[in-house]
């Protein structure tokens, strides 16, 4: 069974160990050692990663058998001595998650009484889930009780205890685990069952600071940050704040009303250009109309268009139909998967669904309609080809 160096000392970044076996299984280099001050994955914190020896640590495993799994991009001697490193960086970000983890669901207990079902840590992210709902102003009550333990700088400590003796303690949730039981309590606040490493006093967390919520499931997702990811995430939303105060010239206070009149300014331009378009779609629908081939009972037209998008190419074909009763319609644009409207006028006696079918049967991609109008896109196939079948189908 593996030495957990870490479970004493989480500050520890540096050791030696002896490797007792070295196999490779499934393509993955596995390295056990006697002892290890590497942590790995469970309890919602992630694993540390850093060096053995020459190897890279790559994970690190918990197995059923007690001993912890090293995997590493190269092979170990049997019996070598060998010098651990961890990656301190990602070890102490991790410790200042997981503590600042511990105060925040000790706060949402001690004054709301909310359960904390489950905590994630990721590279990106911290949350925590509780088992209900809660508001925006009991987050905020919570998040002031946090930073204020955090910022009382109390101590932090380790020590074991059996399952009776934990079966008596007021732990904040009960361990079902059997055998010495490894508790991690924040002085005259928190008292937990934990296996993961934690800062020694909670002025290491330097802030907590809730970032979103979300409902789940009846509950509430709680995401946070802490001592240094608070800060890159102060400096990523500062930047933000920044770029949009420039380019919306208005002081950060601001920003909501300057982002409200930027909408109801481009709503307003939006209406506009929904006007002019249909104007402007009438008229270019009567210019179609003048290029149409006349048959006994139909005018056809089959045009392929630049600068017209498919709302434009719709625009237009139903302006020419309500234009003249009798005219049926194919127009695409120049692009290629091209994009194709079918319409036809209320004497016309043709479907447009089923020309659309037709043509993409032939040039493939989808779309779909009504007898009166059909539209698709994803038409492979040269201009003059689509507008030749468009002709055939609509002249038939």
């Amino acid at each position: 069974m593996t030495l957990r160096l870490y479970y004493d000392e989480p500050y520890l970044a540096s050791f030696e160990a002896t490797v007792t076996s070295c196999a490779t299984r499934d393509g993955a280099i596995e390295v056990t050692l006697d002892r290890t001050a590497f942590y790995p994955t469970s309890g919602g914190q992630p694993h540390d990663v850093g060096t053995l020896g020459g190897a890279r640590v790559l994970d690190v495993v918990d197995t059923e058998s007690g001993d912890i799994t090293h995997i590493v991009d190269t092979p170990l001697a049997e019996g070598a001595k060998v010098q651990g490193a961890i990656d301190w960086q990602r070890r102490f970000d991790h410790m200042q998650q997981h503590t600042g983890q511990h105060v925040l669901s000790a706060a949402f207990n001690r004054l709301f009484e909310v359960r904390t079902e489950s905590f994630h840590l990721s590279a990106a992210t911290a949350t925590i889930d509780l088992a209900r709902e809660v508001s925006a102003q009991e987050v905020r009550r919570v998040e002031d009780e946090a930073n204020r333990i955090v910022w009382e700088d109390r101590p932090v400590t380790i020590r074991m205890a059996s399952a009776d003796e934990a079966a008596n303690l007021q732990l904040r949730k009960a361990t079902l685990r059997s055998g010495p039981i490894r508790l991690i309590e924040v002085a005259d606040f928190d008292l937990s069952a934990c296996g993961g490493t934690h800062v020694s006093r909670t002025g290491a967390i330097g802030i907590v600071a809730t970032t979103g919520t979300d409902k789940l499931r009846g509950g509430t997702r709680i995401e946070f940050v802490c001592g240094s990811r608070a800060l890159a995430r102060c400096r990523e939303w500062r930047a933000v704040i920044g770029d949009a105060t420039r380019y919306l010239s208005v002081a950060p206070a601001e920003l909501p009303a300057g982002i409200d009149r930027i909408q109801s300014e481009s709503k307003q331009l939006q209406r506009t250009i929904r006007g002019l378009h249909e104007r402007l779609a009438a008229h270019e629908g009567r210019l179609l109309l003048q290029r149409a081939r006349q048959l006994p009972d139909r005018m056809v037209v089959t045009e392929a268009l630049d600068g017209w998008d498919a709302g434009g190419l719709k625009a237009l074909a139903a302006a020419a139909v309500a234009e003249e009763p009798s005219a049926v319609v194919a127009l695409f644009d120049r692009s290629l998967p091209a994009v194709v409207v079918v319409a036809r006028g209320a004497r016309a006696a043709i479907d447009a669904a089923a020309v659309l079918r037709g043509l993409t049967s032939r040039f493939g991609g989808r779309g779909g309609g009504r007898p009166e109008l059909a539209q698709g896109g994803g038409l492979h196939a040269d201009t003059e080809a689509l507008l030749s079948e468009a002709n055939r189908l609509l002249t038939a």
